[in-house]
């Protein structure tokens, strides 16, 4: 698989039903049943999430006989720290040159 797009990272982490399933899965791979245990949401509901996360690159799935098992995809948010970091850095020269100019 390609580098993730952080476009498409920052959008599956808007949703806290999403977030809520990569805490999850931060245990460890399980399965579809497991992560839908303990919430209010179908198993069908919660498919269509994993889906979104698995589609922008942050969970991997497999069959395992008759279930289906995700957990997080090694470095799958890597191009969205790489992206903030170099925001950050934009925003760190900035205001290092307003602060030049404000000291003289």
């Amino acid at each position: 698989m390609s580098r993730p797009d952080p476009a498409a990272i920052f959008a599956a982490l808007g949703d806290p039903t999403r977030l809520m399933l990569l805490d999850r899965l931060g245990g460890g791979e399980q399965p579809l049943a497991a992560l839908a245990q303990g919430t209010d949401i179908s198993r069908q509901g919660i498919a269509k999430h994993l889906a979104v996360l698995e589609a922008a690159g942050l969970v991997v799935s497999h069959t395992s006989g008759r279930e289906r098992r995700f957990r997080l995809r090694d470095g799958g948010i890597t191009s969205a720290q790489d992206h903030l970091a170099r925001i950050a850095r934009g925003w760190e020269d900035t205001l290092a040159r307003l602060k030049a100019h404000v000291e003289r």
